[in-house]
């Protein structure tokens, strides 16, 4: 009679000490099909490069598909949360479905690092946003790069479409901002879907405002479609395009029709291009070389967000796990106040130093500006 409860408590024991004692497990969701595909799948690419042993624990990845879809992203990080019972989550690609699994991610108690763009899914660094990081620069940080651009370019006077979701309107609060307080009106707001396929109603709207220059507030090859139907129909204007456009799908979509764009970007897109006193190029080289070894020429800035991200777990597991083992809530609010405290992280886009207000951490050594020319990228100097 007395054997099964003793039974029961060992194996509970053993159980317990399982727990604590498994291979640390980061959950990844990324959108390696739909819309946002060109980005999401050299982020996919980084993951098999990643240490599969981080301080002295073995590391597995967790890799998940949200087809570009927001619904299906908290689907996944509610998996990954309740039935993997991973440490960590990367993800997602876009802002939508980032910000989206902010809330899951509080909820559980794990930390989530995203790979998309928009400040506002890590500003304010509190409540819910607590739990949340994210490695691409701020989209405020790139627009006042672009607006420091059209000033000493000239331009007065700048026509805005982009996105009708997160992203878009996260573009278009800060880039009026940086203008306004530079002199430079924005003359028209249009917006559109990730799916459309004609712009043509909000082209002529920007065009009637005959501005200098125009901006669009999109990412991936649907960023094209603006830009192409602009060249269609006579616009010869200045073109801007943001950070989410910064890979090979890109220019081969736009061809022709994106010559001459100019864009913020990582310095890691024009790495052999940097001076050797860029502070940015070794570790921007190092990302560059391994992928392509890998994976063929052809890099993409979006594969370096997921690297800076494998980056920012690699210092910060060491720490926590002189506070906690994994699989336990104990490791998981441990890795949270790690991934905060990292300083001077060297990634492939920048130098990370987090702190409890700043939960991206990259400054202006993060950002280059970049133009189209003979279907590459170049460095503008």
């Amino acid at each position: 009679m007395y054997h099964l409860p003793k039974l029961a408590v060992g194996l509970a024991l053993v159980a317990t000490a399982f727990a604590a004692h498994a291979d640390i497990k980061v959950g990844v969701v990324l959108s390696a099909t739909g819309p946002a595909a060109s980005l999401g799948i050299p982020e996919k690419n980084v993951f098999a490069l990643l240490p599969t042993t981080i301080g002295g624990e073995k590391v597995e990845y967790i890799i998940l598909d949200d087809a570009t879809d927001t619904t299906t992203a908290v689907k996944n990080i509610r998996k990954l949360t309740s039935e993997d019972k991973v440490d960590v989550v990367i993800g997602s690609t876009v802002t939508p479905s980032s910000l989206a699994m902010t809330d899951v991610a509080a909820e559980t108690g794990t930390p989530l690092i995203s790979m998309a763009a928009s400040a506002v899914i890590v500003q304010p660094a509190e409540g819910n946003k607590r739990w949340a990081f994210k490695t691409p620069q701020n989209d405020a940080q790139m627009a006042s790069a672009i607006v420091e651009h059209m000033k000493a370019g000239g331009v007065k006077t700048v026509g805005f479409i982009g996105f009708a979701d997160a992203y878009g309107e996260g573009w278009y609060n800060e880039f009026v901002k940086a203008a306004e307080a530079a002199g430079i009106k924005t003359v028209s707001n249009e917006r559109y879907n990730r799916t459309d396929t004609s712009v043509t109603g909000q082209v002529l709207k920007i065009m009637s405002g005959k501005p200098d220059a125009v901006l669009v507030g999109a990412a991936g090859t649907p960023a094209a479609l603006p830009q192409r139907t602009l060249k269609e129909r006579g616009y010869a204007g200045k073109y801007y395009q943001t950070h989410g456009v910064a890979n090979n799908d890109f220019l081969r979509v736009g061809g022709k029709d994106v010559e001459g764009t100019f864009l913020p970007a990582g310095p890691v897109l024009v790495a052999d291009q940097l001076p050797d006193s860029n502070p940015v190029k070794k570790s921007a080289l190092e990302y560059v070389q391994k992928y392509e070894a890998a994976h063929g020429k052809g890099v993409s800035t979006f594969g370096g967000h997921a690297w800076d991200a494998g980056k920012l777990i690699q210092a910060a597991i060491p720490v926590a796990l002189k506070k906690g083992k994994p699989g336990t809530p104990e490791f998981r609010a441990a890795l949270r106040d790690a991934l905060e405290a990292n300083k001077d992280v060297a990634g492939a886009h920048g130098i990370f130093t987090l702190s409890p207000t700043d939960h991206v951490g990259l400054d202006n050594r993060s950002r280059v500006m970049v133009t189209i020319e003979n279907g590459t990228w170049k460095l503008v100097k």
